[in-house]
């Protein structure tokens, strides 16, 4: 075994044995076996490449028939390796005594399973029908075995492909045995005509009637002009040819693939976390916390959500928030703010971070209530399109820190007395009215344009009293006055 060496067959180096194991040491072949890269449907063969394979495999075996190993014994696709040069070689013959005591607890009568019969497809009926088959096999059955392999190389379906018949390994093993003349399916067209004869003469029934491999060679010969030594070099670089041709394919699809998946991810990140947040952290630059002298906060909720909620079905509340957050985040877009979270009925924006705007953020923020109260009055919930959904706003202007928060599920949060204080301007607000602070009220009285009223001094948990006023409108603008028209003081007091 050692001594046998040969440009297609892959080097023996040695064995290791073990009372519970035994191994075999042989060259390594990084492409993998033959069965692997016919299996793969991302590595392209073309006519020439297969045909290269076929020679190489018989080569192999004329090398072996002709050497004291005398016969392979167990050819098949996996059996056939290729190494960096994408050259084919054989592997795992001789040593029919080891192999003999690994498979003697796997015949038929003890292990009928699947792989069992697979490993079967490739053997020679004759074989099969005699009990004592020698452990090294024969001549004729390894030509048996090559011409199942042709059948694999081209068509490319597995071992034993059969067109019109979906059976089992077990069923097409006892078929061949049996004499019934069941062969892999095979049409002139599919591949070129003296490889369709030559695959049925190794895979003839009589063992006399199959040619040896110095015939095949003959026959490979005239198919695959290219392949003898003459034009080794050639072969070689036509064969790395292709594999780089392949290789280019594969890297421009993946890489397709990959801007794909790239891009959905950063339009999920842009979604989840400020722009120029996304971008730091795409980048991998570090987002820390920072803090902003002056934005605005907006918070919502429904009145009676509640109560709502429990004269309704899950899929209902689902079905109202989806519509109803749908309608507020389309009219988001259309202002200088950022979406921060909506928790349940809760909706949570702010403008002047993550970039700053001036005084800006207070309009913004402003024209922002305005229009979605506006909104809120023109809504309609699906299953109770005769109640009017009751929105209440509060809003505050003042400092606050911002920062990720979290690795896993990235969350851009706010931090600050001005948080709670915008919060609390919501929850003793009224419904359908536009309730902010006098911080706010200074901003925006300062840029005009904007209809105030004087609420009053209003007492606030954990905040004391807090002078406070509604944001009525803007002038030539929308105007929550206008919204309220079917809608007098009296009864939006009452909510």
């Amino acid at each position: 075994m050692q001594d046998l060496t040969h440009d297609h067959i892959a080097r023996f180096i040695g064995i290791c044995t073990d009372p519970k194991h035994q191994y075999i040491v042989t060259e390594y072949c990084p492409k993998g076996s033959l069965q692997d890269i016919l299996e793969n449907d991302e590595i392209k063969l073309d006519t020439m490449f297969k045909h290269s394979i076929m020679h190489d495999i018989v080569k192999g075996m004329q090398h072996i028939h002709n050497s004291q190993i005398g016969s392979h014994g167990n050819l098949k696709s996996s059996n056939c390796v290729v190494d960096s040069r994408f050259i084919c070689k054989i592997t795992d013959f001789g040593l029919p005594t080891l192999r003999s005591n690994n498979n003697k607890d796997s015949s038929p009568g003890v292990d009928r399973d699947y792989t069992y019969f697979r490993n079967r497809l490739w053997t020679a009926p004759e074989l099969l029908r005699d009990g004592n088959v020698p452990a090294a096999g024969t001549i004729k059955g390894d030509v048996y075995s090559f011409g199942i392999i042709l059948q694999e190389i081209e068509i490319r379906n597995g071992p034993f492909y059969l067109r019109d018949q979906e059976l089992e390994p077990s069923a097409i093993v006892e078929n061949v045995k049996s004499g019934s003349l069941l062969r892999p399916s095979i049409e002139a067209g599919e591949c070129n005509s003296e490889i369709v004869h030559l695959m049925k003469r190794c895979w003839s029934e009589d063992p006399n009637e199959r040619p040896d491999f110095t015939d095949i060679r003959q026959v490979m010969r005239r198919i695959n002009k290219d392949g003898e030594s003459g034009n080794i070099l050639d072969n070689l670089l036509k064969r790395m040819e292709q594999y780089a041709n392949n290789l280019e394919g594969l890297v421009e699809e993946r890489t397709s693939d990959y801007l794909a998946e790239k891009k959905k991810a950063e339009e999920l990140l842009y979604q989840l976390l400020p722009a120029t947040v996304a971008a730091q952290l795409m980048t991998g630059q570090p987002v820390t916390a920072e803090s902003f002298e002056c934005v605005t906060i907006y918070f919502s909720d429904i009145v009676g959500f509640t109560k709502l909620s429990s004269e309704s079905t899950p899929f209902q509340v689902v079905d109202l928030l989806n519509d109803l957050y749908s309608v507020f985040d389309a009219v988001t877009e259309n202002y200088d703010v950022y979406k921060v979270e909506t928790i349940g009925d809760a909706y949570m924006v702010v403008s002047g971070l993550p970039t700053r705007n001036g005084d800006l953020h207070a309009r913004e923020i402003a024209r922002l209530s305005l229009a979605l109260l506006n909104g809120v009055i023109n809504f309609r919930i699906r299953h109770r399109p005769d109640t009017q959904l009751l929105l209440r706003i509060g809003i505050h202007s003042g400092p606050c820190v911002a920062g990720v928060v979290g690795l896993k599920m990235p969350r851009y949060c706010l931090f600050g007395d001005t948080v709670n204080t915008a919060s609390r301007m919501e929850s003793n607000g009224k419904a359908l009215r536009i309730h902010i602070s006098s911080s706010t009220t200074e901003i925006l009285q300062k840029l005009g344009n904007f209809e105030l009223k004087f609420r009053g001094d209003i007492e606030m948990k954990g905040k004391g009293k807090q002078r406070t006023y509604w944001l009525l409108g803007e002038k030539d603008g929308l105007s929550a006055q206008h919204s309220l028209a079917n809608w007098n003081d009296e009864t939006v007091d009452e909510h």
